[in-house]
């Protein structure tokens, strides 16, 4: 049993056709034929898509340009909650929204319960294991140096990274580097690291881990990464993940039975047409958020369009399915649907088994996509800050907001800024909040403009090559014979 949805086995979309979703408004602006489409206050026009579609270095296509509309949209909410210093974490909002995610730990913490259950592990003699290092597990605060650093760089780091050392006890060592960690991948956790074997991690930081006793800190440790201050855990800190680890394959193994047995008593039965249906599905999974068309059946119930649809908009890379999905065979869309039947039977079984978040994890995963909303404003360059000096009201703030996001979006076109990725959830609660339309009409209008544009541009460059003296092809001329002297 893994700890992630299965819809993260969906391939990536051709790159070409950009990373948007495939947004499936079916309303068009009767009342504003030029519009394409709008994100709050903001409305991108026929023009500004067409001179935006100019930058494309492919044939230009509805999905191309679908796809560029989406992005527009959703990078300017982004100004726009910026220009309202709004963060987006409205609890309820946002717990619904990462529904996906919550599901997800909860699976984690059901699974924890579940491994309890199962006979046979054995877990005597796991302690003096640890103690022998045959599983290593450790905290670290790490100072990044970067490879471009100069000596004096260098120096400076190293004298923060040995007055925090002089400071770190075993009491304060998680606050520590959630304050001063340079690793994103453990910081917020407190520096925790997976339980990971020897030869998972490089030699320095390895032979400083087992050199070690469990509860010591280490000094100043470097590697190529920077220096780090270690602390190997205890094993009563780590003993869940440890037994998990050490028990790895008789934990499979058990897995593997249970499941089989949820299968058994779920009694599922795929509908003959459900591939086609799911291939006329995805590409439009807005407008079949309520399709109670079946796809399955199990005891207790039937599995529809609408069920898959929520998991499927949930999905890390929702935008990437349509194409993948398009040209997949029967088989491999009946194989995802018995996944995403399987996490389902998983979800019920923790509902079972009323395994819920608590409060701090809650808060964390809260806290987590409102620095996932800062970061993506500081990538965009509409920081509220920034905002706020450039306007004094919240339309001109939102104007600035506006104006930044179009310059962005446009260096982008023309590979000049690098791409910035928005998760499924957060897009999912800015166009609620804020509403975000788009017109198939407007986009085959800024379409078919490009396309004019573009081959008048060709024809103007073909008119204006100077003529070869020599046609390709041709012979050249015949040298004139001498005349008589």
């Amino acid at each position: 049993m893994k700890r992630r949805t299965v819809l993260a086995l969906v391939a990536a979309i051709t790159a070409s056709a950009g990373v948007a979703a495939c947004q499936g408004f079916k309303e068009a602006f009767t009342a504003h034929v030029d519009v394409v489409a709008k994100a709050g206050s903001q409305e991108l026009t026929v023009s500004q898509l067409a001179k935006l579609l100019a930058g494309v270095q492919v044939p230009v296509t509805p999905d191309i340009a679908k796809a560029i509309a989406n992005i527009w949209m959703d990078f300017q909410l982004l100004g726009q909650a910026a220009a309202a210093n709004d963060t987006l974490n409205q609890p309820k909002v946002v717990d619904d929204a990462l529904w996906g995610l919550i599901a997800q730990q909860r699976f984690g913490k059901f699974h924890d319960q579940l491994v309890k259950t199962y006979p046979g592990l054995d877990t005597i003699g796991t302690a003096a294991d640890y103690a022998k290092g045959e599983f290593l597990a450790a905290q670290h605060i790490l100072f990044l140096v970067a490879p471009t650093s100069t000596p004096a760089q260098k120096d400076s780091i190293h004298r923060q990274a040995s007055m925090v050392r002089a400071e770190v006890t075993s009491a304060n060592f998680a606050r520590m580097a959630k304050e001063y960690s340079g690793d994103p991948g453990s910081k917020d956790r407190g520096g925790q690291l997976d339980v990971f074997t020897k030869g998972q991690m490089v030699a320095p930081f390895q032979a400083a881990v087992l050199a070690l006793q469990p509860g010591q800190i280490s000094p100043l440790v470097q590697t190529q990464y920077g220096y780090h201050i270690i602390r190997r855990n205890s094993y009563d800190e780590v003993k869940a993940e440890f037994v998990r680890a050490a028990s790895g394959p008789a934990i499979q193994k058990a897995d593997s039975a249970w499941m089989a047995g949820l299968d058994a008593a779920a009694n599922i039965k795929i509908v003959p047409t459900a591939a086609s249906t799911v291939k006329n599905v995805v590409p439009d999974l807005e407008g079949h958020t309520k399709d109670k068309t079946v796809l399955a059946t199990w005891t207790g119930g039937d599995f529809t369009v609408a069920r898959l649809v929520k998991w499927l908009e949930a999905a890390p890379q929702k935008e990437q399915l349509a194409e993948q999905v398009r040209a997949a065979p029967d088989s491999s869309i009946v194989t995802l649907l018995r996944q995403v039947l399987r996490t389902e039977l998983l979800l019920r079984a923790a509902d079972s088994a009323k395994v819920v978040l608590d409060s701090a994890e809650m808060a964390s995963i809260r806290a987590t996509y409102s620095a996932a909303v800062v970061n993506l404003w500081n990538k965009l360059g509409v920081s509220p800050t920034l905002l706020a000096d450039s306007g004094k009201t919240p339309t001109a703030r939102q104007r600035v907001a506006a104006g930044i996001v179009d310059g962005f979006l446009d260096r982008l076109m023309h590979q000049q800024a690098q791409f910035v990725p928005i998760a499924p959830p957060m897009e999912k609660v800015m166009r609620e909040k804020y509403g975000a339309k788009l017109s198939t009409a407007g986009l085959e209008r800024a379409v078919e403009a490009t396309r004019q544009a573009k081959a008048a541009s060709d024809s103007a460059r073909a008119k204006s090559r100077p003529p070869t003296e020599v046609p390709i092809g041709g012979a050249p001329p015949t040298p004139a014979k001498p005349g008589p002297r």
